[in-house]
């Protein structure tokens, strides 16, 4: 049997990646995504999404991706629900392996393996996502009308999600292990000036409690060690995000902060191009401002038409 060799190889799974298979798919190429065992991006951990257009009564992010997937299926796309492992970019066709063995050759490639949600990795997180424990104020503050959050974090991202809350929730606990923010003097203007936000310094917090829902948080100052609890009806973890680019390292190539670089330049043919020919990026992985999934989605398919238009003229 012959070894089948795709023209298109996408690694990730959520908007970005998604959308990137849509096109490719429907564009006549052939078309498969390494999505990852855990595989969806961090919209399967929100709830009501009611900002991406088309649901003018919000869908569950859950939901999005599913059909999201199964519109890329519907045009073909081979969907593999393992993680990619081990990449040789060093050869023609390119090499990708699942970590159960199975080898994928493909003449594209696109990454879309989005960003990692930085967590507390505290007792209670992981089992209260979902049911008070979020990531984006923006997807789920309306849940919070009238009722008691905490934000955990002291940089930018910490400052957006807690003004975002005050238009919603009655009363908003910005909890920072530190006695100053990171955050640009703009952001935290707007923070001091809000008499909805309670400044909680010093602390970090040790344990999310509650049976089916968030209830409490275990606080502890670090001066002086002093146990808190307080009482809330969610929180949201603002520590940061990590492009999720650690299997390209040494690889392709990425800023400082691990944002893979694309040709992006006046100059260029293929904008979403990496520095290697023929290997694309989308998505949250390549963006370190907007974080959406709308502008993932846009993206994907910026790489998508790049790709067949690469496919069509020089491969």
């Amino acid at each position: 049997m012959e070894e089948k060799i795709y023209d298109v190889l996408i690694i990730g799974s959520g908007p970005s990646a998604l959308t990137s298979a849509i096109y490719t798919s429907r564009g006549g190429a052939s078309t498969i995504c390494i999505g990852g065992e855990n595989w969806g991006g961090q919209l399967m951990l929100t709830t009501l999404v009611e900002n991406f257009p088309g649901f003018p009564d919000g869908i569950q992010g859950p939901d999005l991706m599913q059909a999201m997937r199964k519109q890329a299926e519907r045009f073909g796309t081979d969907f593999i629900q393992k993680n990619a492992s081990k990449l040789n970019f060093k050869v023609k066709p390119y090499e990708v392996e699942d970590n159960s063995g199975v080898l994928y050759k493909a003449k594209t490639i696109i990454i879309s393996t989005g960003a990692l949600t930085l967590w507390l990795n505290v007792p209670g997180e992981r089992e209260l996502i979902g049911r008070g424990v979020a990531t984006c104020a923006p997807c789920d503050a309306p849940f919070y009308k009238e009722k008691v959050v905490a934000v955990v974090g002291g940089g930018d991202s910490a400052m957006e999600e807690a003004n975002v809350l005050t238009k919603y929730a009655s009363k908003v606990y910005l909890i920072h292990r530190r006695n100053e923010f990171r955050a640009s003097k703009i952001m935290q203007d707007k923070i001091f000036s809000n008499n909805k936000v309670e400044i909680i310094w010093n602390t970090e917090v040790k344990k999310i409690k509650g049976e089916n829902k968030v209830e409490s948080l275990l606080l502890i100052n670090n001066l002086n060690n002093k146990p808190r609890e307080l009482m809330v009806d969610g929180v949201f973890v603002a520590i940061g995000h990590k492009p999720d680019s650690d299997i390209f390292k040494d690889i392709i190539d990425m800023n400082e902060k691990g944002y893979i670089k694309t040709t992006n330049d006046t100059q260029a043919k293929y904008k979403t191009m990496t520095n290697i020919k023929g290997v694309f990026v989308s998505g949250d992985v390549v963006d370190p401002k907007y974080k959406q999934a709308i502008t993932a989605a846009g993206m994907g398919c910026m790489a998508a038409l790049d790709v067949l238009e690469y496919l069509e003229n020089e491969s």
